[in-house]
């Protein structure tokens, strides 16, 4: 009797970036039918050891697998062998698309076959919809990223070699980067030329029937008076009968609407978690792609949570908006629920390819999957939850009344708000507001002065960009894509052009440099009209235009100018800080050098003496704990400031917040100053006692 010999049905393969997005896709198509595999990214890039295109040959990149991928393509190639159909599922966005390119190319896929298949949001019914309708590699979007690619080469294998050659080894430079910290350079020029004005302020408070209220001085005969210095306000507070009735008038009563703001994109994500939950942009985007691909969620498995983290679109899908509709109303009332939801606008060039960051369904409200997320996690998506609901809600309403108040043709102006319907703000709010109530007003009312409180003040120059500020500022400018921030504000830093002081950017000596040679020589690629015009130019090959007539539009003027540089640029000395004590090796003298993570001493005697020391930075405190040490500034291997013991390891006094020289007046324990939202406090670790600092 012959055995029959049973052959293994073939699977169709699929290929996504990431292991923990192939766990959640194979989930939904079903392990049966279909395998889930993860290429981890790219498969193939330009060599980092050389330009990687050939500027004579049409500007050809030289596409090379990236080191340490040989084992993960091995596999790819097996799998695909095997696979009854292949099919890409890289991300949806130009990157994802040349993902799937390389990956046809690896694979020996077809290109024409319609084995691509792309979805916004990583659920059940998107994934099993976006399989039915799978389609061709978009070479549109392919040659977009790929222009990207090749320009961003050209710029910085082309730049780079000139700042090591003239400047330092190490540096670099890039379109958007070059911008960003032309940005910060100039918020500081303008910091630094900045002359204060002195200006007044009188607060007057005012009584009626024994409700004080606040009017702040406008001017004299309803002109508006601007108040420059105290002898204006002793003009003002002479002509002022300070027991006299003061007469109330032109009292007007409106009703107010604000309407939410839309669902977030990519750029006001990591603006509002950065100013929010104070998230540094990076760790933002890390948070955002782990909702995006998926979180186990107990007995309902792996769940994307949050649409693709992407994007420059507030569109929301009408299955999203009905959604939301049917939760807002079960939850808040009918009247909660928008007619016409807020949609947004979208910015000049954006590419509405994808919907807005929205959780994929409202019914995972934050708290109940609280449990399954990280703290990181959980904060974002409490944060896009709130936003996209909101943002589905009625306009918040309230009564304004506003009122003159005067004596002498000398009037004050007084403001007051309520509350009347809450609206999108029973979900979210941008600030916590109160209601500011005045006492009933009307025209002809009198009404007495209780006390008068003038203030000198001065102008404030700009602030220094905080990393949400900086991004909204290129956003502005059109400068910059969803992708390319994060990465943008992660470069700046590591080249140590610039570093981050309470969570705000300061240019460094080694960042002028770089900025004011890039701006001599190099002056379109610090121009913002310039590198705009760039991005839609990239936008325009999407639609079909040809990328290599644009990049040699670019690139022949460009050519020239780094020729220029590098036969007329002198060599720049970047000379070292004398430290001002001697090496205790070999006695010469110690000098201050900038390194990787900060600056350090050296010896001047380098390399024949490798000698170097940590900089300090003492505080003036003893060691609580030892009694011989001197407390330290130090930083941990994220950056973050402590403090610790300078007898290390002998003594491991430690502490995240600032001891100072008091001890608690309740228990002796030594105080530290603490960081609080809004200023500073002195406290006691053990939580006994607290005490304002004043501003």
């Amino acid at each position: 009797m012959v055995k029959s010999k049973t052959t293994k049905a073939k699977k169709n393969l699929v290929i996504v970036e990431s292991p923990s997005k192939a766990k959640t896709i194979e989930k939904y198509l079903g392990k049966r039918s279909y395998k889930v595999v993860a290429s981890k990214g790219h498969v193939r890039d330009l060599p980092k050891s050389k330009m990687g295109v050939d500027i004579d040959n049409n500007y050809e990149p030289h596409y090379i697998s990236i080191r340490g991928k040989g084992d993960t393509i091995k596999e790819l190639r097996k799998e695909a062998k095997n696979a009854k159909k292949v099919y890409l599922a890289s991300d949806p966005d130009r990157e994802g698309e040349a993902i799937a390119w390389h990956l046809s190319y690896i694979l020996g896929l077809d290109i024409n076959d319609k084995n691509r298949v792309v979805f916004n949001e990583i659920t059940k019914d998107a994934v099993k919809e976006a399989f039915k309708h799978p389609r061709s590699i978009d070479m549109n979007l392919v040659d977009a990223q790929q222009a990207r690619r090749v320009l961003d080469r050209l710029v910085g294998y082309s730049i780079s070699p000139v700042l090591w050659k003239k400047i330092k080894k190490g540096l670099s430079a890039g379109r958007v980067q070059s911008i960003a910290l032309s940005l910060i350079i100039k918020r500081e020029d303008e910091i630094n030329h900045f002359k204060p004005e002195e200006y007044w302020t009188i607060e007057n408070e005012f009584i009626k029937n024994k409700s004080k209220f606040k009017a702040f001085f406008y001017g004299r005969n309803n002109k508006k008076v601007k108040l420059s210095n105290n002898d204006d306000v002793q003009k003002v507070l002479k002509d002022l009968d300070t027991k006299g009735d003061f007469l109330v008038t032109n009292v007007v009563k409106k009703e107010r609407k604000q309407r939410p703001r839309p669902a977030f994109t990519t750029s006001t994500m990591q603006q509002v978690a950065n100013n929010q939950l104070k998230f540094r942009t990076r760790k933002t985007m890390m948070a955002a792609q782990q909702l995006y691909e998926g979180i186990n969620l107990g007995k309902q498995g792996n769940v994307g949570l949050i649409t693709y983290m992407r994007t420059d679109s507030t569109r929301i899908s009408a299955v999203a908006k009905q959604e939301a509709a049917s939760y807002i109303t079960e939850n808040y009332g009918k009247e909660y629920s928008a007619n016409n939801p807020q949609q947004g606008k979208l910015p000049e060039g954006a590419q509405d390819a994808h919907e807005g960051i929205r959780p994929t369904s409202v019914y995972r409200v934050p708290n109940e999957i609280k449990q399954y997320l990280t703290n990181d996690q959980y904060k974002l998506y409490k944060l896009i939850w709130n936003r996209f609901v909101a943002s589905q809600m009625t306009d918040e309403i309230s009564d304004i009344v506003t009122a003159t108040i005067e004596q002498n043709n000398i009037q004050f102006k007084a403001s007051g708000s309520k509350t009347k319907f809450a609206g999108f703000t029973k979900v979210y709010k941008t600030a916590v507001e109160k209601d500011n109530l005045l006492p009933s007003l009307s025209n002809g009312d009198q009404v007495k002065l209780d006390k008068s409180n003038p203030e000198q003040h001065f102008t404030q120059p700009p602030a220094r960009y905080t990393e949400a500020t900086l991004i909204h500022a290129l956003e502005a400018n059109g400068v910059g894509r969803p992708s390319t921030y994060a990465p943008t504000l992660d470069t700046i830093q590591r080249r140590n052009y610039v570093k981050l002081d309470t969570r705000r950017f300061i240019p460094t000596e080694l960042g002028e440099i770089v900025n004011n040679v890039i701006n001599e020589y190099f002056p379109d690629i610090e121009n913002i009209e310039f590198t705009a015009g760039l991005e839609k130019k990239l936008d325009d090959i999407e639609n079909g235009q040809n990328w290599v007539k644009m990049v040699d539009s670019f690139f022949k003027p460009f050519s020239k100018e780094v020729e220029k540089a590098n036969s007329e640029m002198e060599k720049i000395e970047i000379k070292d800080e004398p430290a001002g004590f001697n090496c205790d090796v070999c006695g010469s003298p110690m000098v201050i050098k900038m390194g990787r993570f900060g600056k350090f001493y050296a010896c001047s005697n380098f390399p024949e003496c490798r000698n170097t020391k940590p900089i300090v930075k003492k505080i003036g405190v003893k060691c609580p704990k030892c009694h011989q040490g001197e407390i330290i500034e130090r930083k941990s291997k994220k950056n973050r400031v402590f403090y610790g013991c300078s007898r290390y390891p002998e003594c491991d006094f430690v502490s995240w917040d600032k001891p100072i020289n008091r001890n608690c007046p309740k228990d002796g324990h030594f105080l530290v100053e603490k960081k609080v939202r809004g200023g500073k406090q002195i406290v006691c670790p053990n939580g006994d006692y607290e005490e304002d600092i004043q501003k």
